[in-house]
């Protein structure tokens, strides 16, 4: 009977675990594993666009890469997991409970938006963090031109100032001017709670952050925080009140909610603290990658962040030394001492830094280039070719 790999999530870094595990066990010429992935459903959601428009076109199928690398779909949502018993209860698209064993799992279910006790939070404040969510937006901002032109219908607070806060907030106003024309006098605003514009990153970067945000009119306010949203705007905790018909919650990601159902470490974001290989310490036989992982890239110090940038190679380790241990070889330990950032910067351009200091190496449209290499190609699946989808997995591969 074949052992099972389940991996439990269809992301970045479950459909890249997916395909590396397929690939070492071709690699060992036995065929002894069995390659599940369960999800929701066979598609990769290309989260990262989702400030972008359009964002239902945002997905790329999986059916014919899955099928050409012989991995099972189970369309499905996982529920509960008994590491004790090696087993996934989940509810299938018609409701039914059903439950599948494994011999490794790859927890791979990714993150959401943190979503603190702000009163009207979840009744007037919209996000993009998920594809649902973001086109319930998108479908706002073709609203507003049926409302009367104010300066609260054509106001947009923007919550949290990281790196998805800052590429809404600079292509919001092309995206406001394609919808209410160019000569309305639009206003977006970034309540950020730190000192400054892009605080948590590199002087030169957080420069070119605030250069772009004047050319573009993003307006910042710095050392703020919200104290309740409500159907016109936002109270801040001084007391004002931003008069805006549009409030976007932006601040935070947390792992999923399955990491608690595993015994282990977590950091402040709910991440499963896990070995060099990906091994939850606790439960060895499973393995937590992408935005559930809390991992070491290198000696220095340094961890994995909650980027595609990171969950792609994460993906292709689990994959990988889930596959090895099974298959009685070595594992592979995580290293991606490459860091890389792509900010984009809506019709500013965009920014692109190198290494764990952001060192800026190219702004503007040559950045924006770039961008859109990374976004509209690099990230997306490999083709359904085995030779092509092999050599992209394999985990010590240049990647970035």
């Amino acid at each position: 009977m074949k052992k099972q790999i389940l991996i439990v999530g269809s992301g970045f870094s479950g459909m890249w675990a997916a395909v590396s595990a397929a690939r070492l066990s071709a690699l060992a010429g036995k065929n002894s594993l069995k390659i599940a992935v369960l999800a929701p459903a066979p598609e990769l959601r290309i989260r990262p666009r989702f400030y972008e428009e359009n964002v239902s076109t945002l997905v790329a199928p999986l059916s014919e890469l899955f099928a050409e690398l012989d991995i099972e779909f189970i369309g499905a949502s996982a529920e509960r997991i008994n590491a004790s018993e090696k087993t996934v209860s989940y509810r299938n698209a018609t409701g039914e409970l059903l439950t599948v064993s494994y011999e490794r799992l790859v927890l791979a279910t990714g993150s959401q938006a943190k979503r603190p006790p702000v009163a009207g939070l979840a009744e007037h404040a919209f996000d993009i963090d998920q594809m649902e969510s973001a086109q319930v937006f998108e479908q706002h901002l073709d609203s507003l031109v049926t409302r009367p032109s104010t300066p609260e219908r054509n106001t947009v607070v923007v919550c949290g100032g990281g790196f998805t806060g800052i590429e809404l907030a600079t292509e919001l106003p092309a995206r406001l001017r394609a919808r209410l024309g160019n000569d309305t006098a639009t206003k977006i605003i970034v309540v950020e709670r730190g000192p400054a514009v892009g605080g948590r990153y590199s002087e030169a970067l957080r420069k070119t952050i605030e250069e772009a945000s004047n050319d573009l009119g993003v307006e910042w306010r710095l050392n703020s925080e919200i104290e309740a949203i409500d159907a016109r705007g936002v109270t801040l905790k001084t007391g004002e009140h931003i008069a805006a018909a549009t409030v976007v919650w932006t601040a935070g990601v947390e792992a999923n909610p399955l990491s608690q159902q595993i015994d282990g470490e977590r950091d402040n974001q709910g991440r499963l603290k896990v070995s060099a290989s990906l091994q939850v310490p606790a439960h060895p036989d499973i393995y937590a990658t992408g935005d559930m992982a809390h991992a070491k890239t290198d000696d220095i110090g340094n961890t994995a962040l909650m980027t595609c940038q990171h969950a792609i190679q994460l993906g292709k380790f689990a994959g990988h030394n889930a596959a090895a241990s099974l298959l009685n070889i070595e594992p592979y330990p995580y290293r991606q001492v490459n860091y890389v950032t792509c900010l984009d910067l809506g019709a500013w351009g965009a920014v692109y830094t190198e290494g764990w200091d952001q060192a800026v190496k190219s702004v503007r449209e040559d950045a924006k280039k770039i961008k859109i290499a990374i976004t509209h190609e690099l990230i997306y699946p490999p083709a359904a070719d085995k030779s092509i989808a092999f050599a992209a997995a394999d985990p010590l591969a240049k990647f970035v």
